[in-house]
Formats: structure tokens, C-alpha cells, sequence
């Protein structure tokens, strides 16, 4: 699975860099307002709305057909918020912020996957030094750069430009709801990476020994998906949402 979430989050980050360097609520978020709610549907905005929706949708599905793990819950619950949010947002035209917070959620997404690949290949130390840059991409996005540049915006900038609605309110909530994720996943990668710091090597994943049949164990976080991340989209969504960890040294698909 890892092979295909890296080839989609290389290929979806790409091209929501490509757009949203067009556009002006990249560089001024208060444009993420203007006209609204008579903002055109752009085709590319659509496409790129789509594409994600239907990524986390699929991995919604394929976690019940996946070695359960004991984030079972957790990743539901972010899958469920990742894609409450991209269809509530769709609907409402919040789609340019939207479009902000994917492109966000999936940038610490290639890294960790690429870590995983890289454990499967027996290459130790790449694996080890991608994680590393996985928790310091993925710590920086999530608890920096989406509260201070995506939660500013919705929560001053939209309510100085429009006022207050109801859908409002239910946007905000569910962004704090993946921002809780965020916390709780970027506690546990702290501990993971202090591990790996450590210790010179990621540990094991502690989910298998629990819920797994298998003898075998994986040495790197399984990605997640608020997202994203998990969530989350995890993304988040948002993370998108992708969650990644369990315990202290497991993560799952944002």
C-alpha cells in the first residue's frame, strides 16, 4: 500500500503547489473570502476537490480490510472529520481555504511514506533519518503553520470579512476537532523520534503484538490521514488528515 499513498501524495502535493501558486489566497488568505459565496468553480479546483475526496474515501474502506491496529478508532473518527470536511467545504464554497489545507496536510504525507519504503528495502538508516525529517515536516505544518496561517483565517479573517452564519461554526469545529489530532499525534512522533534519537534505530510497532496475527513486526510508522492527519489528514485534513501513531512508536495513514 505505501507504494501507491506515495506515488498519490507526490503526485497531489505537486499539483496543488502548481495551482495554488496561481492563485491570490496563497499569498493573501483574506482572498480566501472575497465575493464569497460568489466565488467561481474553477475546473482545476474541482479536479483537485475531487481527486482527495476519493483518496480518503478509499482509505476510509481499505482500513477495514487492513491488519486492524489499536488506532482502529482513532483513524476512523479522522477519516470520518477528514471527509466531513472536504464535502461540507464543497458544499458551502469554503473550497479556497479548502484547497490550503489539503495541499498542507499532504507535504509531511511523502515523507513518511517514503520512510516506510525505505524500512522494506532494508535501508536502516535512510528509513531512520526520513522519519526524523518526517516528525520535524509534520510537527511544523500541523502545529505551526495550520493554527497561525489556516485556523487565523477562519476564525478572525472569514468572521471580520462576512460576519457570523452557521456554516461557520461547524467549519471551525471540525478544524479544531483535527487540530486535537494533530496534538495527539505529534505527542506521540515526538516520543518515536526521541526513540529513534536514542536508541540509533525507530522502534517496533507496538500495535502488532496486540491486534495483529502476524509473527512480524514493522520498524516504521505505518502512515496515516487528519488527516490527515490524520489526520489528516493527520489533515488536517483537513489531514489531511491524515493519524500516525499508536502507543509511542506507531503511526497510521493520515
Amino acid at each position: 500500500f505505501c507504494r501507491w499513498r506515495f506515488t498519490f501524495y507526490l503526485y497531489i502535493f505537486t499539483y496543488g503547489v502548481r495551482f495554488l501558486k496561481k492563485t491570490p489566497w496563497l499569498w493573501n488568505t483574506r482572498q480566501c473570502w472575497s465575493g464569497y459565496p460568489y466565488q467561481p468553480l474553477m475546473p482545476d479546483l474541482h479536479y483537485y476537490y475531487i481527486v482527495e475526496l476519493s483518496f480518503y474515501w478509499s482509505l476510509m474502506f481499505s482500513q477495514f480490510i487492513d491488519v486492524k491496529r489499536k488506532d482502529f478508532g482513532i483513524m476512523f473518527t479522522h477519516h470520518i472529520v477528514t471527509v466531513t470536511l472536504i464535502t461540507f467545504s464543497y458544499v458551502t464554497n469554503l473550497t479556497r481555504v479548502g484547497t490550503l489545507i489539503l495541499c498542507l496536510h499532504d507535504a509531511a504525507d511523502i515523507v513518511l511514506e517514503a520512510a516506510k519504503m525505505a524500512n522494506y528495502c532494508k535501508c536502516q538508516k535512510l528509513s531512520d533519518l526520513l522519519f526524523l525529517t518526517f516528525a520535524v515536516v509534520f510537527i511544523v505544518s500541523r502545529l505551526g503553520i495550520y493554527p497561525l496561517w489556516i485556523l487565523n483565517t477562519t476564525l478572525f479573517e472569514l468572521y471580520e470579512a462576512l460576519g457570523n452564519f452557521p456554516a461557520l461554526w461547524v467549519f471551525n469545529v471540525l478544524l479544531m476537532v483535527l487540530q486535537i489530532l494533530h496534538c495527539f499525534w505529534s505527542y506521540l512522533i515526538i516520543k518515536a523520534a526521541y526513540k529513534a534519537i536514542s536508541k540509533g534505530k525507530v522502534a517496533k510497532d507496538a500495535r502488532s503484538d496486540v491486534e495483529s496475527s502476524s509473527d512480524e513486526e514493522e520498524t516504521v510508522p505505518r502512515s496515516k490521514a487528519l488527516h490527515s492527519i490524520v489526520a489528516t489528514n493527520g489533515t488536517s485534513g483537513a489531514n489531511g488528515t491524515n493519524g500516525y501513531l499508536t502507543g509511542a512508536t506507531s503511526s497510521e495513514e493520515h
